[in-house]
């Protein structure tokens, strides 16, 4: 049953997840292809479009939507004023790489939207970024599925997921902590 509803509103369910949260659902779709219940191809595509589409709408937030109480918040907090002195020391890379950094996936979006980067610059690179991020991290889930196989044979697609969820939880704090070590470092060495 798990496996038909997969193969029904898996690639819905990506879309959303890449949306709505990130990594995980681009993740897990990556596991749904090495299962052959999506294809990879419109597993990656799905993950790309949502990821491509939040971040739009989040950009289109701070650019048209400042009076938003929800955008006004945000622009008050200490994450947006880290966000925007890294996207004016370095706009383009910014951009490109926002999506990649752990925790300043959603903010991001709506600092640039209120920056004076312009909405043609902001389409092309998140349309870059998009499809680097979605075809990287679905390629990810794909390769750890083989590699969940490949350890421990083909599981139920339950206990499949339930250790593909694991590795997720354990691998994203680990490489937020290492890339907040590495910026600290950077920023300690630049400050000196």
């Amino acid at each position: 049953m798990l496996d038909r509803l997969i193969g029904e509103y898996g690639v819905l369910a990506v879309f959303l997840g890449a949306a709505a949260e990130g990594e995980t659902a681009a993740f897990l779709g990556g596991v749904f292809a090495h299962r052959q219940l999506i294809p990879y191809w419109q597993v990656a595509l799905a993950a790309c479009l949502g990821s491509f589409a939040a971040d739009q709408f989040f950009f289109l937030s701070g650019r048209y939507a400042t009076k938003w109480s929800y955008v006004q918040k945000l622009l008050g907090s200490e994450p947006i004023a880290r966000v925007t002195r890294l996207l004016e020391a370095h706009p383009t890379g910014f951009i490109l790489a926002f999506r990649f950094i752990y925790g300043i996936r959603t903010i991001s979006p709506v600092a640039i939207g209120v920056s004076k980067v312009s909405t043609r610059r902001f389409v092309i690179l998140n349309a870059i970024a998009a499809l680097i991020w979605g075809v990287l991290i679905t390629a990810i889930g794909f390769l750890a599925g083989q590699a969940v196989e490949a350890l421990l044979g083909r599981l139920q697609l339950h206990l499949h997921l339930l250790i593909a969820m694991a590795c997720v939880a354990i691998l994203v704090p680990v490489s937020a902590y290492v890339f907040r070590r590495a910026v600290a470092k950077r920023s300690a060495r630049l400050g000196a």
